[in-house]
């Protein structure tokens, strides 16, 4: 996948260094390739994985479950007796998230529940150790102040394909039909960056990736 971040050769290097996976994840990883279902690409599970082991993740809310990789690679991940809630509103791809988490025995571990974020995210109980974002590029504001509250203090909020193809970053790639969603993600990575309830770094591999620690509770405050 080309995502005008990095130069090729860089991405091919460091992809190159990635062990193959194997088990589950392989079956996965040729079935999103086969039915073309994007899942996230190995360096943003590499980096998930060195997350969720060096903080002890246990914990997880995940918005956007797609066919389940990265909820079972984040499973994978975790210490024993971990927990993740996704939130997946197509029903097809939920239903086959389903058979993969099933098939991986985590079934006990993994709770999806089906429908719009921006409705399910306000009724979500619990307090988390990190929230895992892959959803509609348009709408992580709005997902960010729906879960923030969510998040124990010290925990992480990280977003996937925050630069969107370079075009966050690069006004002559931007395709007109995609400037919305571009100027909804520059006001959240504006946001993110500079409160002060958060400690942000934006990192330049896949698509982009942004982790946020939260220091204290989040305010937002509308400008009049």
């Amino acid at each position: 996948m080309t995502t005008n971040i990095n130069h090729d050769y860089i991405d091919s290097f460091l992809l190159g260094m990635i062990p193959e996976s194997s088990g589950i994840l392989k079956e996965m990883e040729e079935y999103s390739e086969e039915h073309n279902v994007p899942i996230i690409t190995p360096d943003i599970a590499g980096l998930l994985a060195v997350i969720i082991k060096s903080a002890n993740i246990k914990s997880i809310l995940e918005v956007g479950t797609a066919i389940g990789y990265s909820a079972i690679h984040m499973g994978l991940c975790a210490e024993k007796g971990f927990s993740i809630t996704t939130i997946e509103r197509d029903e097809s791809s939920a239903a086959k998230a389903k058979e993969f988490i099933k098939k991986a025995g985590m079934e006990n571990n993994i709770k999806i529940v089906t429908g719009n974020a921006e409705e399910i995210l306000k009724d979500v109980q619990g307090r988390f150790d990190m929230i895992f974002i892959d959803a509609a590029k348009g709408q992580y504001m709005d997902f960010l102040k729906d879960s923030i509250d969510k998040l124990r203090t010290g925990g992480l909020f990280v977003c996937d394909n925050v630069l969107f193809r370079g075009m966050v970053a690069e006004r002559s790639l931007l395709v007109r039909r995609k400037i919305t969603i571009v100027k909804r993600l520059k006001k959240f990575l504006n946001f993110i960056s500079n409160c002060e309830s958060l400690k942000t770094s934006i990192v330049p591999m896949g698509d982009g990736i942004s982790i946020s620690c939260k220091l204290k509770e989040v305010e937002f405050i509308e400008k009049v």
